[in-house]
């Protein structure tokens, strides 16, 4: 049997991949109240928006949403753990549970793989979510002093290490670190991981996701979607892409620049437009699986999903849409580097 990385890169050969979409307004949906969130367990503070934690008190629900995606013509899904670390639980009191949530969300999602994988036969891949923390390496949260910073590069690199150690042990195919908007944070989450593949003597890729915070192409720490390639790409991911950030049609010209740049799959999932006044999402699962196939007039992307306010409609419109559309190659010039380099990713093609 293929391994994740090589079954992922064959699949990406053939076709357009699709991902999956939002988990917060698919949980929303369910009305959960704070019972739902608490369950048996006995913690000090209000749980309600904890939707990490559902993976221990509400599985069931996590599963549910796994399997629409699945259902819908997702071949990857994310865990339920964009939050699940010591620095994001500590503000529901929930760090010591930060090991349990990690393991159970991976083993959900597989077990979701592994009932729809029985029915079709066809592989599911699971990707271990990463997400960026609420703390910057790069920047000071105080104006009057810009040397200041709340964390130090080693303390964030065991944060992310006790993640990435849960997720492996909970069989995830991939590390997915998500939403970022500070490169050194994304450096650091990535020396984690390698650090966790290596302890686990798995083969667990690497993928790595840039979120943009202004129309100039820029995230949070000043780096261009050029820029940010350059500084992890020696991390040698096996995707590299954007999300979050804006719709599908604002995202298009930062996507192509790092097509062109980029020597890896790239992996993209935008948000359903922009909010409206409410902070919600109108655009119709059509319009987003519309814009989207602009982005393969161009060759752009390897694989596609959804971010904020995307739904399993939203995804089976993306997968209709692609369904009949070829992939991105990777540019030859930076294929010719990775195969001088014996890069892993080219070895495994």
């Amino acid at each position: 049997m293929k391994t994740a990385r090589e079954a992922f890169i064959a699949t990406a050969k053939e076709r357009i991949i699709i991902f999956d979409g939002a988990y917060g307004t698919e949980i929303q949906a369910y009305k959960l109240t704070e019972e739902d969130y608490l369950g048996d367990l006995k913690l000090s503070h209000d749980q309600k928006g904890n939707n990490d934690l559902l993976s221990l008190t509400r599985p069931d629900v996590i599963g549910a949403i796994h399997e629409s995606y699945l259902d819908a013509g997702a071949d990857m899904i994310e865990t339920n753990t964009f939050s699940s670390t010591q620095i994001s639980m500590a503000d529901y009191g929930c760090e010591h549970l930060v090991k349990d949530i990690n393991v159970q969300s991976a083993k959900i999602a597989r077990e979701a793989c592994d009932r729809v994988e029985a029915k079709d036969g066809k592989r599911r891949f699971v990707a271990g979510s990463i997400g960026p923390t609420n703390k910057t390496l790069s920047i000071s949260p105080d104006v009057n002093d810009p040397g200041f910073r709340e964390i130090d590069y080693d303390y964030l690199k065991d944060v992310y290490r006790e993640q990435c150690d849960a997720l492996i042990e909970g069989r995830v195919d991939f590390l997915l670190i998500e939403t970022i908007f500070d490169t050194l944070n994304a450096k650091c989450a990535a020396m984690a991981a390698n650090e966790a593949v290596q302890a686990a003597d798995r083969d667990v890729p690497v993928m790595i996701s840039m979120t943009l915070t202004d129309m100039s192409g820029r995230n949070l720490s000043g780096h261009t979607v050029e820029a940010f390639w350059h500084a992890i790409r020696h991390v040698k991911p096996l995707t590299i892409g954007l999300n979050c950030s804006f719709g599908a049609d604002l995202l298009r010209p930062h996507l192509a620049e790092l097509s062109k740049q980029a020597d890896a799959l790239i992996l993209a999932f935008p948000n359903a437009g922009l909010p409206n006044e409410l902070g919600e999402y109108d655009e119709l699962p059509d319009e987003t699986a519309k814009l989207i196939g602009a982005w393969l007039d161009e060759g752009l992307v390897n694989a596609v999903g959804g971010c904020c306010g995307t739904t399993p409609a939203h995804i089976a419109a993306i997968a209709k849409t692609v369904s009949d559309r070829a992939p991105r190659e990777i540019p030859e010039v930076h294929l010719q580097t990775r195969l001088a380099g014996l890069d892993p990713f080219v070895m495994a093609t």
